[in-house]
């Protein structure tokens, strides 16, 4: 039997809303990922929200 692979999410700046990262998300996360990680756009760390798909 495969195993199930995780979802891909997209995650966008809080600040300029560019798509910056891809990671991976277990279905047991309920609601919006959110992690504070570097912009290259803006050039500060900034909150990074789960995208829409």
């Amino acid at each position: 039997m495969a195993k199930k692979k995780k979802p891909i999410i997209k995650m966008q700046c809080a600040a300029c809303k560019k798509i910056n990262y891809f990671t991976r998300k277990t279905k047991a996360t309920e609601g919006k990922l959110e992690l504070k990680k570097f912009c290259p756009t803006c050039r500060k760390h900034s909150p990074h929200k789960e995208g829409k798909k």
